[in-house]
Formats: C-alpha cells, structure tokens, sequence
C-alpha cells in the first residue's frame, strides 16, 4: 500500500505548481477540487441533495452552474456549510478509494480543507505550501480576474495559514525567493525513504 501523502495550503499558495512538480517525479496526484466537480455533475444522489438544497435550476443542460452556487455559498457559512456536508463525505470516500489502489511508494492529495474538511484523517503525512497573504492575494486576483474583497471572502473559509501550516508535518515555501523545485525533490527523497520504512513495517506484522 503507498504511502498516503496530503498537500494542502491556502488559497493561492500554489499547491498545484507543487502538485505539478510531484508528478514530473513520477508520483501520482489527485486534485481533491476536482473530483469534488465531478461528483456534483455525475453523482445521482449528490446532484439531488444540491437541487433539493439549492434549487432546481442550480443545473442547466445537466450541469452545475458553479458561479450560481458559489454565489450563494461563498458569502453565508450556513450554506457553505450545508453544500459541504452534501459533498465532503462522498469526495473523502473517493479519494481513499483512489489512494488504496495506487502501487507507487506514495501518492499525493491535493485539497485545500483537509483540516477544515476533516478529511485529514488517514493521511500518513501532510505538506504545507506556505506563502504570504499578500502575495496570495495578488496571485488569486490575477488567476481568476476577481477584486481583492472576492479574495478575501474566499480566505475566510479557510483556517488562518499559520495554523494550518503547523499541523503539517512539512513546509515548502513559495514566496518568488526561495527555490520551490530543490524543496520538493529534497522532500520527495524524505518522502520515498518514509514508504520503504512503511512497507517494511508491513511486511513484518
């Protein structure tokens, strides 16, 4: 069994360059967001939990009209709230299901609420992509052409990055100075002497 390795951060740390340089090293990543679409687009019971909570023409031409929802979710925690608890469980279950079949020393998941979600819970070691607030802010705006207010409220639904950087077993800094390649092969090295020792662990019991 791999080892079950989690990469989270907050919004516009860059996880996904991260997530990017893991699978230049021949380790497989599942986007935690993306499986999340795909389960409110395909999923029969999900999709009618969200007509039911949100209303019938949340879905046109069979799809979620995802600005329509995030409208009404990013700015009222109790529907945020309730939109996740439709989706969590269901994306949680996938992503283990996925994470147990992979035979590579280990594999990464890239989700943004693993504390949040408590889907942190089977993970044999977390990641922290750390990067200051304003450079995450700046990176956001840009990437998704929003105002600085559309970024923030999106921040606070998402615990404060100190916090979520100490619950994480490792660090990587992205901040344009330091080099973010050398420290993810550097932990990539830490990371597939960790698998070995698990396996052996394995294989002894």
């Amino acid at each position: 069994m791999a080892l079950h390795v989690g990469l989270t951060g907050g919004i516009g740390s860059g996880k996904s360059t991260v997530a990017g340089i893991f699978q230049v090293l021949g380790i497989p990543v599942l986007n935690a967001d993306s499986v999340a679409k795909n389960l409110m687009n395909q999923n029969p019971a999900i999709r009618a939990a969200i007509q039911e909570a949100f209303g019938e023409d949340i879905y046109a031409n069979g799809l979620l009209q995802r600005k329509k929802l995030a409208a009404q979710v990013f700015n009222n925690p109790n529907e945020l709230e309730k939109l996740n608890a439709i989706v969590h469980p269901a994306s949680i279950a996938a992503a283990i299901e996925w994470a147990n079949k992979q035979t590579s020393p280990y594999c990464v998941k890239e989700a943004a609420l693993f504390f949040e979600s408590g889907s942190s819970e089977g993970i044999d070691f977390m990641i922290g992509v750390s990067c200051p607030k304003s450079l995450r802010i700046q990176r956001v705006m840009h990437r998704d052409m929003v105002s600085r207010e559309e970024v923030l409220h999106r921040m606070q639904n998402q615990i404060e990055e100190s916090l979520k950087m100490r619950l994480c077993d490792a660090v990587l800094v992205n901040n344009n100075v330091d080099l973010l390649i050398p420290q993810v092969v550097q932990l990539h090295q830490s990371l597939l002497l960790l698998a070995a020792q698990k396996k052996a662990a394995i294989q002894t019991e």
